[in-house]
């Protein structure tokens, strides 16, 4: 266990002792027809960044200092999650405002491969609310994992594609190994990753545009990097962002499960990603 996820369990206690922490209770459901995929009931009272109710204010900044797990130098910080599932979720945001809609910048992805070096995990961003954030400050998240873990349901299928260099899925997104997944150079790897990827999908270049063109989710591991370009937030009641394209869904009380089970967890995936040319 890296010492900013131990970091982030200690503080964890604390702010949960303050009410700063609110966990979302969830429990799993046995939907075997749904594997890998893995669908969680929440039982909790929905939090207020998946009701769709206008504009929200910035809670970052400032952001709650029962929340911060640690400042990374001027740029960044570490801060929990308000309302986790798993213990120790983590924000990477960046101390001064950035918009959650603009490019992802050198200075992100050296905060995030210093973390990453330290305590990796499941890294994903949503780029807007259209692609599932809650939030219009710039937050990356990351669920940490144990070395040798797994990170998401969907781990064996990108090691399949990967390793037979075959596109399957019918929406348009990039794929890519990592090679220095916590070694040296992994920041500027990540940086070009990101801009190949961004090309790739047709969401412009920082030189072209103040932001992406479409809406886009990212999501990496220690292994490898995927960039999911979408159409749409939500669809058959479920509201969608990274972890959806990991393998992970959530259903609330107004998510169709019928539609669900019917066609399946590919269609929805397929419903609010946008579709190759």
């Amino acid at each position: 266990m890296g010492a900013y996820e131990q970091a982030a369990l200690r503080q964890s206690d604390h702010a949960e002792a303050s009410g700063a922490l609110v966990p979302l209770q969830t429990e799993l459901e046995s939907e075997g027809t749904l594997a890998p995929f893995l669908l969680r009931r929440l039982i909790s009272a929905t939090p207020k960044h998946l009701r769709r109710e206008g504009p929200k204010p910035n809670p970052f900044l400032p952001w709650d200092g029962d929340l911060e797990v640690e400042r990374l130098g001027q740029s960044h910080l570490l801060l929990l999650n308000k309302y986790p599932v798993q213990r120790g979720h983590l924000l990477l945001i960046t101390q001064q405002w950035e918009p959650q809609r603009g490019w992802l910048t050198a200075l992100d992805w050296q905060a995030l491969a210093h973390v990453d070096q330290d305590s990796p995990g499941l890294w994903f961003f949503n780029s807007c609310a259209e692609a599932g954030a809650s939030q219009p400050h710039r937050h990356l998240q990351l669920l940490p994992r144990a070395r040798g873990e797994e990170p998401c349901p969907l781990h064996a299928a990108f090691e399949t594609q990967l390793q037979s260099e075959a596109s399957v899925w019918p929406w348009r997104y990039c794929l890519s190994r990592r090679q220095q997944g916590g070694k040296p150079g992994a920041a500027e790897e990540l940086q070009q990753l990101y801009r190949q990827h961004c090309q790739e999908l047709g969401l412009g270049t920082a030189d072209e545009a103040s932001q992406p063109r479409a809406p886009y989710n990212l999501l990496l591991s220690s292994d490898w990097v995927l960039t999911v370009r979408r159409e749409q937030e939500h669809w058959a009641g479920f509201s969608i962002n990274a972890l959806g394209f990991a393998g992970y869904l959530l259903r609330t009380d107004s998510s169709d499960l019928s539609w669900l089970r019917q066609n399946g967890p590919w269609a929805l995936l397929q419903a609010v990603a946008t579709p190759h040319p």
